[in-house]
């Protein structure tokens, strides 16, 4: 995949990502609140595809599932952080949203950069400035999680071919 680098910093939390006074409006009003106190023309401009760049602990604070739901709902391609948060992780992987921890990543791209992306051989290129990094890869059942859609879509698949 390739996509805008969106870079944001450390210890991003949900509450950043999705702000608790938007949480129980309607889905179209918190999406415009996506990550605002950061970056308040993200939701506005962002593209499908593009990738959110973070540093340290991304996606830490409440377990808020809706997190990851608003950056996939936003079209964002894949989230790339020096480290995350457990549930963000899990819940990402869990809806379909790629998220892949990469030492270094911070540092390797601005705000803006055009990124490649190659999932499966964890393989991240700074298509701007001429780097490439390699992330930690995920494991075979991730990568199969996320290729049908998450988990749910998995599920369904699986329960449709175990019908006699």
């Amino acid at each position: 995949m390739r996509g805008r680098v969106w870079k944001f910093g450390n210890n991003v939390d949900t509450d950043a990502i999705t702000p608790g006074k938007y949480i129980y409006a309607p889905r179209e009003e918190l999406l415009k609140h996506v990550l605002e106190v950061i970056n308040p023309k993200f939701s506005r401009e962002v593209k499908q595809g593009d990738v959110v760049v973070g540093g340290s602990n991304f996606g830490c604070g409440s377990s808020r599932e809706e997190a990851p739901v608003v950056l996939k709902t936003l079209g964002v391609g894949a989230v790339v952080a020096e480290s995350f948060a457990r549930i963000f992780f899990r819940n990402g992987i869990a809806i379909g949203l790629p998220v892949l921890t990469c030492a270094g990543i911070s540092v390797a791209f601005e705000d803006g950069d055009e990124m490649e992306l190659d999932l499966s051989r964890a393989r991240i290129t700074n298509l701007t400035q001429g780097k490439t990094l390699h992330a930690q890869p995920l494991p075979e059942q991730m990568l199969d999680v996320l290729s049908k859609g998450g988990i749910g879509p998995l599920l369904k698949e699986l329960g449709r071919k175990a019908k006699p």
